[in-house]
């Protein structure tokens, strides 16, 4: 078995390389090419490189957002680059640019040593900031791309770097133009526009009750960090402990009308507005109500925390966590008529 590697000025490439440290659902799959970026002006000549000349890319940050359902006979990509750079700074607001190669929860942790609010409600979220603009990571009520003013990607295309507005970055739920294009923009640095005070935002369920729990009235921005991280250390496993990638599907948006017709019959289907016409459900009591809470088949299961998670008890393999998950989105839409999606993206398999 071979792991032969290459070392180039400011990257280097693995042959045959485990990913099994890679990824948080702790799948052993391999690549057959894995390739880590230092420094960013490197970019252009990794891509020329034969490995990645005569293989398929594949983008990974820290592995916390895919599922691999077997080996990637192609090149796995990652930033190991690094930098926190305050660019400007008033009495308002502050502009930070970030490496992609950054910790999210590590960035979170300082804008609030540092006194700026915005990304409380995200923290303890694991991942890349290179993949926080991919997926428009949010939490408790607030997304990354509220706060993202621009960012910066290589174009695996077009062989040169870009600059995106934050319109240009099409943020949704969940969703952004580097989501619906996975392999062609390699994020670089993110610049952010943090505020020096705001709201607290603690409408989302479960939030000002841990609040008044803790005893605060007037939350200040680390109160509220420190609440999220009550609930989420309560509420979710930690991927150190056992393999998982957080919530595994997306809490599904249907008509308001179909989701009216869905409380009538179930009462206790929690249901928020999304929209005029748009309402959010709860996949996680979706879940739960179909009897999958704490399922486990081999080393295959679902957390007996949270329904929302998937989780690898040791040793799954990617085409079994896949399957259970399948078998989770059959019986949901054969009880409520509601499909869900995954939230990872799932490697090797159509999803």
């Amino acid at each position: 078995m071979s792991n032969d590697g290459i070392t180039a000025s400011g990257f280097t490439l693995t042959e045959n390389a485990s990913l099994r440290e890679r990824n948080t659902l702790r799948v052993d799959a391999r690549a057959r090419w894995l390739a880590e970026i230092h420094e960013t002006a490197t970019i252009p000549a990794l891509f020329d490189h034969p490995a990645l000349r005569d293989s398929r890319p594949l983008l990974l940050g820290e592995g916390s957002n895919v599922l691999f359902t077997g080996d990637y006979d192609g090149a796995v990509v990652t930033l190991k680059t690094h930098g926190v750079e305050v660019l400007a700074e008033d009495v308002d607001a502050v502009r930070i640019r970030v490496a992609a190669g950054e910790h999210w929860d590590d960035l979170v942790r300082w804008t609030l040593a540092h006194g700026y609010a915005g990304l409380e409600n995200l923290i303890l979220i694991p991942g890349s900031v290179g993949a926080a603009p991919m997926q428009n990571i949010g939490a408790y009520g607030v997304e990354a791309g509220e706060f993202i003013e621009t960012v910066k990607a290589f174009d695996l295309k077009q062989r040169g770097f870009r600059d995106f507005a934050n319109r240009e970055c099409e943020f949704g739920y969940r969703d952004s133009i580097f989501k619906r294009h996975p392999d062609r923009w390699l994020i670089t640095t993110v610049t952010l526009r943090l505020p020096r005070a705001q709201v607290p935002r603690i409408d989302y369920s479960g939030l000002r009750e841990e609040l008044a729990r803790m005893g605060i009235d007037r939350p200040a921005p680390i109160h509220v960090a420190d609440a999220v991280v009550n609930l989420r250390t309560r509420k979710l496993p930690d991927p150190k402990v056992i393999g998982n990638a957080g919530s595994f599907f997306k809490n599904p948006l249907v008509p308001t009308a179909q989701a009216n017709e869905l409380r009538h019959e179930h009462p206790q289907l929690p249901c928020w507005q999304a929209g005029e016409e748009t309402s959010k459900l709860s996949a996680a009591w979706l879940i739960e109500t179909s009897g999958f809470k704490g399922l486990r088949e081999n080393d295959a299961g679902i957390s007996n925390r949270h329904a929302l998670v998937l989780v690898n008890h040791g040793s799954a393999s990617g085409a079994q966590l896949w399957a259970l998950a399948q078998r989770v989105r059959d019986s949901v839409k054969a009880r409520f008529g509601i499909t869900l999606e995954p939230e990872p993206r799932i490697i090797g398999a159509g999803a």
